[in-house]
C-alpha cells in the first residue's frame, strides 16, 4: 500500500483530482509494470487517507449517473507524504529477496523435466519483460536524465537476470 499512498499523495499534492483520473494517471504511464501501484488500489487508498485524516473532499461532481468525489491532501497528508519518499528514496531501488531462490533450494522436488521447463519458461517471460521495457523506452523518450538512470537500471537487472537464468538452464542440463 505505501506505493500507493505515495503516488496517489503525490498526484493530491500537484493539485484536487478523483480517483477516475489517477486511475488514468496510473493506466496511461503503465505504471503497473514499473511499480506495485494497481490501478483497481487507487479508490480503496483515497478512502482509507481520507479516513485517516491524510486527504479530503474537496467537492463532488456529477457525470451521468455517478458522483465523483473530488480529492486534495490535507497538511498532514503533506507531512505524510514527505515520510514517504523518504522512505522510499532511502531504501535500495531493488529488492534482493525473491521465492525463486527459495525455489531453486529444493528444485529436486519436481521431476527434473518440469524444472528446466519452469525455468526457461522464467527466461521467455524475462525476455518479454525486456521487449517491454524496450518499448517503454522509446515511447518515452525525451524524458528527463532521471529517467534515463531508471531504464539503464532496469535493463541492467534484467540482463543480470537474464545470465542467472542461462547458467541455471545450463545446471540443470547436466
Amino acid at each position: 500500500m505505501s506505493s500507493t499512498r505515495l503516488l496517489v499523495l503525490g498526484v493530491l499534492h500537484e493539485g484536487p483530482r478523483h480517483g477516475y483520473e489517477i486511475n488514468q494517471l496510473v493506466t496511461a504511464g503503465s505504471l503497473e509494470q514499473w511499480t506495485d501501484v494497481k490501478a483497481g488500489s487507487v479508490y480503496h487508498a483515497l478512502a482509507k487517507l481520507e479516513s485517516e485524516g491524510l486527504a479530503e473532499t474537496h467537492a463532488e461532481e456529477r457525470t451521468g449517473d455517478r458522483l465523483r468525489r473530488i480529492y486534495g491532501i490535507t497538511p498532514e497528508g503533506r507531512h505524510a507524504l514527505r515520510d514517504l519518499l523518504r522512505k522510499a528514496l532511502s531504501a535500495p531501488p531493488h529488492s534482493t529477496t525473491s521465492g525463486f531462490a527459495l525455489a531453486l533450494r529444493w528444485h529436486t522436488l519436481l521431476d527434473p523435466g518440469e524444472a528446466r521447463e519452469l525455468v526457461e519458461a522464467s527466461s521467455l517471460a524475462l525476455e518479454s519483460r525486456r521487449a517491454e521495457i524496450a518499448a517503454g523506452r522509446r515511447a518515452k523518450e525525451g524524458l528527463p536524465p532521471l529517467a534515463d538512470v531508471l531504464f539503464d537500471n532496469a535493463e541492467a537487472h534484467l540482463a543480470a537476470d537474464a545470465k542467472l537464468l542461462a547458467d541455471i538452464r545450463r545446471l540443470l542440463a547436466r
